[in-house]
């Protein structure tokens, strides 16, 4: 049975404004994931992904704040997307179920559909997913959502070096605003052609409606998303995890529980391990201490600045025998994937690169990694490494 597209206000002009934002923020969306990619660098994750390396360089430590901003923008303006993607995919349904066309331009059409469609869905669920830490397909996040990003890049170029001047015929086909004045009393569809439905049914909402709908959806969302970045408006981050915290606390994605480590190893008996050299906390804590204010940002899109208080990696460099060091490799009194970082020269040298000891002028507690935790300007919450067992410093 053959499916009918009865919708007035479908066509040519409402597709062509839904693509045009998403000409416009996609792109960004692009960017910071794959800035955020190379900022993760050489540690646990992402695993290998083959020949879609990108070339390497040392992400900077200057601005603190950069990582915050990328996966913040990343998480954040996806979320906000999400009605959008989900509005442009509405109003070009009926394509999607046509029968495929003989002519090379419109096979070639419907190919990069299969890409564009496919990877922005993947993208989308596997993002939203791994926000909520809920890792039901079975495979690793990380690589699956690096490699998917690239099949809905290519899918996306392809798509707009094919569609641009289709886009461009829609959008002068109508006045964007008097669209916004018509009522639904006047609304009326669009002309015959592709898109338009043959037999439309009266309208029940019209296009500024829809665009009313859509944007509603999105600037709710942002609502709700910002505060897990900007930390005064923490509160209002209510249907995301880790976005209200009590007061005091900040969040965590991995407690000390779900860690698995015997208390007793983080407990009297600890030493932090330094090449041959070795000191108890008491020893770390009669070191000359440093205090920077400093983000921690994670690639589920939280992020929250805090005091932090230890010792600088430099100094630590320098007591094991490293004073010029070209990078450091910390492990972690956890086992698993994400028990082990590398950092960069440039991210051990900084001066606010600290293996901390406290946090808010009060000892770290032992979700946020006591006895000792790395915490480095710019770098990955996942790679600021907690319950620190080892520091290597490369010579």
């Amino acid at each position: 049975m053959r499916i009918r597209w009865r919708s007035p206000i479908r066509g040519p002009w409402l597709t062509s404004v839904l693509g045009f934002v998403l000409l416009c923020a996609l792109p960004v969306v692009i960017v910071t994931g794959l800035l955020d990619w190379v900022a993760y660098g050489s540690g646990a994750i992402p695993s290998d992904v083959a020949g879609l390396h990108l070339p390497r360089f040392d992400w900077p430590t200057r601005p603190a704040w950069l990582f915050r901003l990328t996966q913040g923008l990343h998480v954040g303006l996806g979320i906000v997307l999400v009605p959008v993607v989900l509005a442009k995919l509405w109003s070009v349904i009926p394509k999607l179920f046509a029968r495929p066309d003989r002519n090379l331009l419109k096979l070639a059409e419907r190919a990069t559909l299969v890409l564009l469609v496919g990877g922005i869905l993947f993208e989308i669920v596997t993002g939203l997913l791994n926000i909520q830490y809920d890792y039901v397909f079975g495979f690793s996040f990380y690589a699956a959502h690096y490699v998917g990003a690239w099949v809905f890049i290519a899918g996306f170029v392809l798509h707009v070096a094919l569609k641009l001047p289709t886009m461009v015929r829609g959008l002068r086909s109508r006045s964007f605003r008097n669209e916004l004045r018509t009522p639904l009393a006047e609304t009326r569809p669009e002309p015959p052609g592709e898109l338009v439905a043959p037999e439309p049914d009266p309208a029940t909402m019209s296009r500024r409606g829809a665009l009313a709908v859509v944007g509603g959806g999105s600037l709710l969302l942002a609502a709700l998303t910002v505060g897990q970045t900007v930390d005064s408006l923490r509160p209002t981050a209510l249907l995301l995890p880790r976005g209200r915290t009590a007061p005091g606390d900040f969040p965590v994605n991995r407690t000390f529980a779900a860690s698995g480590i015997d208390a007793q190893a983080v407990g009297g008996v600890w030493r932090l391990g330094l090449g041959n050299v070795r000191f108890t906390r008491d020893e770390l804590l009669a070191l000359p201490q440093h205090t920077a204010a400093l983000p921690i940002a994670c690639v589920e899109g939280w992020s929250i600045q805090q005091t932090w208080t230890g010792v600088r990696l430099r100094d630590l460099a320098a007591l094991a025998g490293t004073p010029a060091p070209t990078g450091a490799l910390v492990r972690s009194v956890e086992d698993g994937p994400f028990a082990r970082a590398s950092l960069t020269a440039g991210q051990v040298l900084h001066p606010d690169s600290l293996l901390a000891l406290r946090v808010n002028g009060a000892d770290l507690t032992p979700d946020h990694g006591y006895p000792a935790r790395v915490i480095v300007p710019a770098l990955p919450g996942v790679h600021c490494t907690k319950w620190v067992r080892t520091i290597e410093f490369a010579a």
